[in-house]
């Protein structure tokens, strides 16, 4: 996919009278190592959906997907922390190229409080914690990162502090940081919040900067976790590849297979790409996976994604098993887009992640039908609602359909006969 510029043709919204597809339901069958994770049931009499009360929270033994047990290491343990499977289902976009149908994972439905794709990692991360005797959690994100917010909810149910380290602007780093979006939960949560400049942070790195709390958190006896930037490192990486053992389970037990051409997906940290490009190869689905970067440039993200998959012997190019990487570049129409996808469709997108990858999908569809032409395509929701709250001034003039009541003099009237609940 090229690097994205100009904008996409704009959004005419549609009215769709069509039913929406979903699957994801069927007799229950094994996904992860736990039983827990079983799909709903089609059968009247058993209306139990999810993880029971039994398993989740819980800490159980892994297993891999047959096509990925020759990787090293392998996660001995991984806690049952997300909501899974999430529902895939027909996503009506309007525009489509001819033939053309996108299905939507919808992983912002994962939990940790409206959280999406860095819970499956933080399954995998916070049991390498716990077993290494962890009191506290480290991690590091821009002021409204969706993973630092997922990891204090998950540190939180699992009795552990969290410390979050913050990037904000210089003009606001020593100033509290309020309580909009992914901050209320952080705060509610009683994570501890460390406030970094953007300047600092890009002359001094992610990595170091944890390491600066560490060190001080060590000094006063704690035990602290450092989970890196989104939560992608090696072991994160598992969380996809096990996503895409989800996805094949949820293919299988349709009726009328739908066989997914290319998976598309938002690039903000690597590890999400890193899994599900790998599963993609090695197991059965084998479909092109598009990730449209938020930050940076593709090649940066290549040669990180490359680090991943050689920490885990995987003994594959990136380039190979990742051939879509493109640029989402932010623009003045993002806002109107994601506005636009959830009139037509009834799906919020975020402002960050997925909705910079729909954006980029759209217009590479539209500039480029014939590479789309009778595919099918799964794009997956990371989730980020939250982000929203933080653009509330700019999504002011985008949205209106509000007008003061007219209730004709007519309509009789009685003091007291209006319940107000």
């Amino acid at each position: 996919t090229a690097r994205l510029g100009a904008n996409p043709s704009p959004l005419h919204l549609p009215v769709f009278n069509q039913s929406i597809t979903v699957f994801g339901k069927s007799k229950p069958s094994r996904v992860c190592c736990s039983p827990s994770r079983a799909m709903e049931t089609n059968d009247d009499t058993s209306k139990a959906k999810g993880l029971s009360f039994d398993d989740f929270l819980s800490k159980k033994p892994y297993s891999p997907p047959t096509w990925a047990s020759h990787l090293k290491p392998i996660p001995s343990h991984v806690f049952s922390l997300a909501h899974l499977p999430t529902p895939i289902h027909r996503w009506n976009l309007p525009n489509l190229p001819q033939n053309t149908e996108v299905w939507l994972k919808r992983d912002d439905l994962s939990g940790m409080q409206l959280s999406g794709n860095k819970v499956r990692k933080l399954e995998f991360l916070l049991a390498e914690a716990v077993a290494q005797g962890a009191d506290c959690i480290i991690t590091i994100g821009g002021i409204q990162s969706n993973h630092c917010r997922a990891t204090a909810v998950a540190a939180k149910y699992l009795n552990l502090d969290s410390y979050l380290i913050l990037r904000t602007s210089k003009l606001l780093v020593d100033k509290d940081p309020g309580l909009t979006g992914n901050l209320l939960v952080e705060r509610f949560m009683g994570a501890h919040i460390q406030l970094i400049s953007k300047e600092e942070y890009a002359k001094i790195g992610s990595v170091a900067l944890t390491n600066v709390l560490k060190e001080q958190l060590l000094k006063e006896g704690r035990r602290p976790y450092v989970i890196p930037v989104g939560g992608s490192n090696s072991l994160g990486t598992w969380g996809y590849i096990e996503a895409m053992r989800e996805i094949e389970e949820q293919l299988q037990i349709r009726s009328n297979r739908v066989k997914f051409d290319d998976i598309v997906v938002a690039c903000g940290s690597g590890g999400t790409i890193a899994g599900l490009s790998l599963g993609s190869w090695l197991g059965a689905l084998k479909a092109k996976v598009h990730a449209f970067c938020v930050c940076d440039d593709p090649d940066y993200f290549y040669d990180f994604v490359q680090d991943l998959i050689d920490g885990l012997q995987a003994g594959v190019n990136a380039r190979d098993i990742a051939k879509g990487l493109g640029y989402a570049i932010n623009t003045s129409e993002e806002l109107k887009f994601v506005k636009e996808v959830a009139a037509a469709t009834g799906v919020v997108l975020d402002p960050v992640y997925s909705g910079k990858a729909a954006y980029g999908m759209m217009k590479d569809m539209a500039e480029n039908p014939n590479k789309w032409e009778g595919r099918k395509v799964l794009f997956v929701h990371t989730g980020g609602l939250l982000g929203l709250f933080d653009k509330v001034d700019q999504m002011a003039p985008l949205v209106g359909n509000w007008q003061r009541m007219d209730v004709n003099e007519s309509i009789p009237r009685k003091e007291g006969i209006g319940k107000m609940f």
